[in-house]
């Protein structure tokens, strides 16, 4: 790209949409920020306390009018209209004060990323935003010395609907902290392309759409411009090869996140998830899993046992919300494309939230590990209720003397390769037998773990202290003398005694 001539810093020069030729030399490096729009973090639901970056590969660079492709076979094509910052000198551990100065140009740009391949480069983006084409800059470039940096506008139209908007004022990072923070880990060269992040707005490109982008500096002399960066989009050909690296997948939380909102995906409102409140655990961790158990044969539930596992160590109590990860057997060319990076397992203990149980799939298979210390201790730090798995646990002892519930089927060496592949998580999954859903309320002791579903939770837990009570009290009558015909269990004579007794009904 030859973005100025002579000086690195172009003095003197001034591009106008007229004269700037097409680009015939790609930037050194082009360095994106991941969230810096205060409009974006609310989007999102987070602000970052400190920006972060990523680079796009510099081939990625497209001038104004060229195609934007959407590979066959995947279907979110995201587009983010950006400010972009083009170098003019040599930075190196500048001062904020004096960051302005080494910018030479401004200009539009489309940070177009398929958030179908975004989860196994989660952080570097190089998959999913490192595609040919999917870096267009211009059309025109603003000279950085009439412009403040405060003062910028983005607008990014689709169709001719104006979709995004916001100025440099509302960023959570302003320009010169950006600068200055990259420039004393890296050195910025004269060309190099920092793209600033995009504001809310951002979303969903089609086949056939028309995306623009535009900044400008509206309360500036002669109100500069780039002109609109047109971005058509089509469709492309051809599938990805399923041995040599991650395949295209969607979930709805992508969905969400590419379009903007689950109104704008076309997804049903998000249900609150379940919480199980103090008084509610209070009494799940009094209540053994035998009551429950026969409270919910009781309701016509005979298949909620998680077979097979036990607690690590015994006399364990466990009580949590599920979050569940789903291994599949082992075959060479998933584990390539899955096994390794930051695959399922990794991003299941990664998100996994306080109060939730971690409930593994492993297919009853125990010739493997499907959790050791490392995954183990990061399942505490995250405030993990505990972990159940249908498979082995490797560092046995160790995890075993961690304050942290574990239920399994026994301790093995082996790690993943052996016999599971990490396919998925948040998904219905099988368990030791029993379906398991993220949400289902998860209870585990010495007799083994049980699965009840939310709706049912509260009147189970009841039922099943009512009987632990009645249980007792027939206990007691037992010691005492009495014979257990009639006792045991009651009947409306005893009923009677014991309701008298007890000062109430049964629930």
């Amino acid at each position: 790209m030859i973005w100025c001539t002579p000086s690195p810093r172009c003095e003197g020069a001034l591009v106008t949409e007229h004269d700037w030729t097409p680009l015939q030399q790609a930037p050194g490096k082009i360095i994106a920020v991941h969230l810096s729009y205060a409009s974006r973090a609310a989007q999102r639901g987070r602000v970052p306390a400190a920006p972060s970056y990523f680079l796009k590969p510099a081939s990625s660079f497209a001038p104004s009018g060229t195609p934007v492709e959407r590979p066959e076979g995947t279907e979110l094509l995201a587009f983010e209209g950006e400010i972009a910052l083009v170098i003019g000198s040599q930075a190196r551990n500048i001062d904020r004060g004096e960051a302005w100065s080494y910018v030479a140009w401004v200009t539009a740009a489309n940070d177009w990323g398929l958030y179908d391949l975004r989860s196994n480069d989660k952080g570097s983006n190089l998959r999913n935003k490192g595609r040919d084409g999917y870096t267009p800059l211009g059309p025109a470039l603003i000279d950085a010395r009439t412009v403040e940096p405060a003062a910028l506008r983005v607008r990014s139209w689709r169709n001719g609907e104006l979709v995004q908007e916001d100025t440099s004022e509302k960023l959570i990072f302003p320009f010169a902290q950006l600068l200055a923070d990259l420039s004393q880990h890296l050195t910025l060269e004269p060309g190099d392309v920092i793209l600033t992040g995009t504001p809310a707005g951002s979303s969903v490109a089609l086949p056939g759409d028309v995306i623009e982008v535009e900044v400008d500096a509206p309360t500036a002399e002669g109100t500069p411009s780039t002109g609109r960066l047109v971005s058509p989009v089509t469709e492309g050909h051809g599938t990805f090869d399923p041995a040599l690296g991650s395949l295209p997948t969607v979930n709805d939380t992508q969905r969400e996140e590419a379009w903007g909102s689950r109104e704008a995906a076309g997804l049903p409102p998000e249900e609150e998830p379940f919480q199980i409140g103090e008084e509610l655990r209070a009494k799940l961790l009094e209540a053994p899993v035998a009551g429950l158990s026969q409270q919910l044969r009781k309701r016509g539930y005979l298949d909620v046992f998680i077979d097979g596992v036990h607690p690590a160590t015994p006399g364990t109590k466990l009580v949590g919300v599920a979050k569940t990860l789903r291994f599949v057997p082992h075959r060479e060319d998933l584990f390539r494309s899955h096994g390794g990076g930051y695959n399922a397992q990794k991003r299941a203990f990664d998100a996994v939230e306080p109060g939730e149980v971690i409930v593994i799939e492993a297919r009853g298979e125990r010739g493997t590990g499907t959790l050791g210390d490392i995954l183990a201790l990061r399942a505490i730090a995250r405030g993990a209720a505990g972990v159940v798995t249908d498979g082995g646990v490797r560092d046995y002892a160790t995890v075993a003397a961690m304050d942290l519930p574990v239920f399994s089927q026994g301790p093995h060496p082996s790690v993943l390769g052996r016999r599971h592949v990490p396919w998925d998580v948040d998904v219905t999954i099988a368990c030791g037998g029993a379906t398991v859903q993220p949400g289902d309320v998860i209870v585990g002791d010495d007799d083994g773990v049980i699965v009840i579903p939310p709706a049912l939770v509260a009147e189970v837990v009841d039922a099943a202290l009512h009987q632990e009570a009645e249980d007792a009290w027939i206990a007691a009558k037992v010691q005492a003398g009495e014979k257990v015909d009639g006792l045991f269990p009651l009947n409306a004579e005893w009923r009677a005694r014991f309701d008298a007794e007890q000062g109430g009904t049964r629930p």
